[in-house]
């Protein structure tokens, strides 16, 4: 996966070359290029805003040098070297590859490829007025052989770049959250973590992400590992049966619980969705209007 990032702050992505994305750097599975903006601006004073039309606070960052930078990217001009990984990662072999399990790969969404296999860049603008990212973005989304981000700044990026680029990208305008962040670096390092851990091949443990809270519409239940007994708290007797079938069970009803304290509007999505068995909707019936109930 190619992944290109245009900000003017580079240094802000410094985080990229570390852990599992440095680990996919390392393997050649990731492929990424950090773009200054300000390489772009025109004037001596490199500038890349201007106050917005129609008066207002803040500033605006102009279309022309975003329009430079989407070009030379689309364009295929700006290579060179990408980022390196902090440190070595692959000095061992991995769970999948000792236990001989193929990678995980997830199905394209339709929304995202076209019938006619639009196989221009996915352009990602993070930002507070994007759809929201979920899971299945970042399941779909690691299909994708490049991904271009632009990180905004101020009072955003001039309208009339998104509309330019979708000459050249798909583009989603997409926000990790209803609130604002300074700018749109820690939103990219956030839709990164969530898309490349399930790039095939990334994690050492596919089995890891196919288990993971929202893959089967509910949260994921409590974990739990050694010592036995801890300040007077005890693992769960069931997870030390050995017992698999209960274990799953078990993991079940406590995610089925969790989601109906914490994030109930997804275990009624669950359920209209038939993802739970007959005995696992009752369960979650019962979970429902119990929480109706004290309202």
């Amino acid at each position: 996966m190619r992944v290109d990032v245009v900000t003017i702050f580079p240094e802000y992505l410094e985080p990229l070359r570390h852990a599992l994305l440095g680990k996919a750097i390392e393997q050649g599975i990731l492929d990424v290029r950090v773009h200054d903006l300000r390489r772009f601006a025109d004037d001596q004073h490199r500038s890349v805003d201007a106050r917005p039309a129609g008066g207002g606070p803040g500033m605006v960052m102009r279309p022309t040098v975003w329009g430079r930078a989407l070009d030379e990217i689309a364009g295929g001009g700006a290579e060179g070297p990408g980022l390196s990984s902090a440190q070595p990662h692959l000095d061992r072999a991995r769970h999948d590859e000792l236990n001989g399990l193929d990678p995980h790969r997830y199905e394209e969404r339709e929304d995202d490829r076209d019938a006619s296999g639009d196989a221009r860049p996915l352009l990602l603008v993070p930002t507070p007025t994007g759809a929201p990212f979920r899971q299945a973005d970042a399941r779909a989304w690691s299909n994708e052989e490049h991904l271009v981000f632009a990180c905004g700044r101020y009072e955003g990026i001039d309208e009339r770049v998104f509309l330019d680029a979708r000459r050249r990208f798909r583009v989603r305008e997409v926000s990790i959250g209803d609130y604002v962040l300074i700018g749109g670096e820690a939103a990219v390092l956030v839709i990164l973590e969530a898309v490349v851990r399930l790039v095939p091949g990334v994690l050492g443990n596919s089995q890891s992400h196919v288990d993971d809270s929202f893959s089967g519409g509910l949260l994921e239940a409590p974990s739990y590992t050694k010592p036995r007994e801890w300040r007077g708290l005890e693992i769960p007797e069931v997870l030390l049966s050995g017992d698999h079938e209960k274990v799953d069970r078990w993991r079940r009803e406590r995610s089925i619980e969790r989601t109906a304290e914490r994030r109930p509007e997804l275990l009624s999505e669950a359920l209209a969705a038939g993802l739970l068995d007959s005995e696992e909707a009752a369960a979650a019936r019962r979970h429902l209007d119990e929480d109706w109930g004290e309202d």
